[in-house]
This record gives structure tokens, C-alpha cells and sequence, in this order.
């Protein structure tokens, strides 16, 4: 049994998570707390195994309380987020100081799509309350960013690759940041990444990581000319691709539903590498909920790339690596703090 404790001002939405997650036989919420120093006090008496977290609250906010738990009573957080640009910055910020992951705040709006959002709710604190918490090391702010030290990196006489393409879920924004601010500025390939995040996410997330980083991170834009060095992060709003012209590569993004569950799909956008880039490409998958990816990263291996996989030890869900391992189609198995160097050495 998964204990869950959830943790917000409006009493509308303590009860519909509640309903939500009590529905499942494995999940029995412990409590609900109003705000951040109830969570706290409730967190130390109750030891859920997940626990859901507002934003915003009176008396201690959201990221106030995460702040204490993860220093004092670690547990997985689950925030619950408004879907503005706004929300996206501090849920962000959230990520960097231990969250695992997030759901929509505004769920009353959404309640066409109500048994979709349930499912994915109930798989997510499932998936993560029998993981528990993943000790990672927590990323410096932009303004307190030390010199990175290169990874350490081998000679390899390995065939070369022409581009980087890399998905990921559940965890991703932590992984990603202990990835890409590791790349040297003089990254002699284009990469682009498909993490799964809502429309206004993306783009935040992008300049963020742009601060971190010695290379060019950005939202990817319609009709642009991908160029070597920079790190084109898929738009939250539809599907990336990418598709020739003469002898230029160019990004696509399709709005379309298609038949594809996540959005921004990783498989689409894998497959598009594998087409534009037979042979000269590397697909890299991180933590993660599903197989997204598993089907691109089978379409690269077939065109003649190559795949990493993130171990299972680093992930905080192992559901998108294990996949692409299961598939037989992953040339590596690599831990988190070893992606970078293995990266550099592929290219």
C-alpha cells in the first residue's frame, strides 16, 4: 500500500485528488494538509510514501516546504502546478530543489480529459512511491555555477556521429542539467531533445538551461536550420521533426494529435533522425514513465546509429530506458554522471 499525503489551500482540490488516488486499492491517502508547516508536521507523523504539493498556500508556500523536507525528512514531491508561464518557472525551480514531478493545478478545466489525468496521477505516485527517493546532486543556480570540469574521455575509434537526439520524462529536467552544462562549448554536432512538458514549460525550461550551459540552448522554432553546438529543445505544443531540404536539416513541429500518446514524442522525433541522419546518429533516453522513444531508438539502430540507455541505479523511473534495453537495442547502459563523457566520446 502506497501512502499519499496531499497538500493544498482549496478544499475543491484536496478532495479531488483524495477521490482520485483513494479509487486505486494500492494508494491510500494518510492525510491532507492545508498548507506547507501542516505538510511539514504531517510528513514527520505520517512518513507517506508520496506526497502531492500546492504551489501556492498561506503561511509557507510550496517551495518554502520543499525546502525543509528535503533537507530534513526527504520524500518524494509530486507539485501540483499551475499551466501558466508563470507556474512553469516555479515548478522549475521545484524540480531543481528535489520534486520529482508535476500535475496540472487546473484539473476543474480539464475534465473532458479527467480519466486520462487520473490515470496518468495514479501511475505516477505508483511508479514513484515504490521507487522512493533518488539522491542526486542538487544543480547550482546560474549565478552560483562553478567551472565544470570536463568529463573525463577516452579515445574511441567507434564510428562518429553527426547528431545527438535525446528524450525523456519523469525526472528529465534534473538529468538534463546534469548532462548538457558538462558539454564543451566547441560540441562539434546539433542535438535536439524531446522532454515531455506542457506547452508554456518549454520554453523556460530552455532558457534555464541555456544559463548553465556552455552551449546554445533554446525552444526549437518552425522551419529552422538545425547547426552544430546548439540544443534545440522540443515545444510543449506539438511534435518535433526533423526533415531535409537540399542539404540542409530543418525542424518541423507538427500540432497534430497524431497516434502518439506523449507530447512532444520522443518516437516521432527519433524516427525523423533516424530518416535525416542513417548511420551518423546517437539516441540517448533517460528517466522516464511508458516506451516512448523505445520504437525511434529502434528505427536508429536499424538506420545504422547508436543508442545509450541511462542505468536503472540513476533513474528516478526506470521506464523509458528499461524499454530500449528490453528492446535489445541500447549499445550502452550508462549511469547519469558518466552520459556526459560517453556523449562527447560518440561524437
Amino acid at each position: 500500500m502506497i501512502k499519499v499525503l496531499v497538500v493544498d489551500d482549496s478544499a475543491f482540490m484536496r478532495k479531488a485528488l483524495s477521490s482520485m488516488l483513494q479509487e486505486d486499492p494500492e494508494i491510500k491517502v494518510v492525510g491532507t494538509a492545508r498548507d506547507g508547516m501542516e505538510a511539514i508536521q504531517m510528513i514527520r507523523d505520517l512518513k507517506p510514501d508520496v506526497v502531492t504539493m500546492d504551489v501556492e498556500m498561506p503561511r509557507m508556500d510550496g517551495i518554502t516546504a520543499l525546502k525543509e523536507i528535503m533537507s530534513k525528512n526527504p520524500v518524494p514531491v509530486i507539485m501540483v502546478s499551475s499551466l501558466t508561464t508563470e507556474g512553469a518557472k516555479v515548478t522549475l525551480e521545484a524540480l531543481e530543489l528535489g520534486a520529482i514531478d508535476f500535475i496540472p493545478k487546473n484539473l476543474a478545466e480539464l475534465s473532458v480529459n479527467i480519466v486520462k489525468i487520473k490515470g496518468m496521477l495514479v501511475e505516477k505516485i505508483k511508479t514513484i512511491g515504490k521507487r522512493g527517493v533518488v539522491k542526486r546532486k542538487v544543480v547550482p543556480r546560474p549565478a552560483e555555477v562553478p567551472k565544470i570540469e570536463p568529463p573525463k574521455v577516452r579515445v574511441t575509434t567507434e564510428r562518429k556521429v553527426g547528431l545527438v537526439s535525446i528524450g525523456t520524462s519523469t525526472g528529465g529536467p534534473k538529468a538534463l542539467q546534469e548532462i548538457i552544462p558538462k558539454l564543451p562549448k566547441d560540441f562539434p554536432v546539433p542535438i535536439v531533445i524531446a522532454q515531455h512538458m506542457p506547452p508554456n514549460f518549454t520554453r523556460p525550461f530552455a532558457e534555464r538551461l541555456d544559463q548553465l550551459s556552455q552551449l546554445s540552448v533554446k525552444e526549437a522554432e518552425e522551419g529552422e536550420t538545425i547547426k552544430p553546438g546548439i540544443v534545440y529543445i522540443a515545444p510543449g505544443r506539438g511534435h518535433m521533426r526533423l526533415k531535409r531540404r537540399g542539404i540542409e536539416t530543418y525542424i518541423s513541429i507538427s500540432e497534430d494529435r497524431e497516434e502518439f500518446i506523449y507530447r512532444p514524442s520522443v518516437d516521432a522525433l527519433m524516427i525523423s533522425v533516424a530518416e535525416c541522419f542513417p548511420g551518423r546518429s546517437l539516441g540517448v533516453i533517460l528517466t522516464g514513465m511508458g516506451n516512448d522513444g523505445a520504437h525511434g531508438c529502434k528505427k536508429i539502430k536499424e538506420s545504422g546509429g547508436r543508442v545509450f540507455a541511462q542505468n536503472e541505479e540513476t533513474c528516478v523511473v526506470y521506464g523509458m530506458p528499461r524499454a530500449v534495453v528490453e528492446l535489445g537495442v541500447a549499445d550502452k547502459v550508462v549511469p547519469l554522471e558518466e552520459m556526459a563523457g560517453e556523449i562527447i566520446n560518440a561524437v
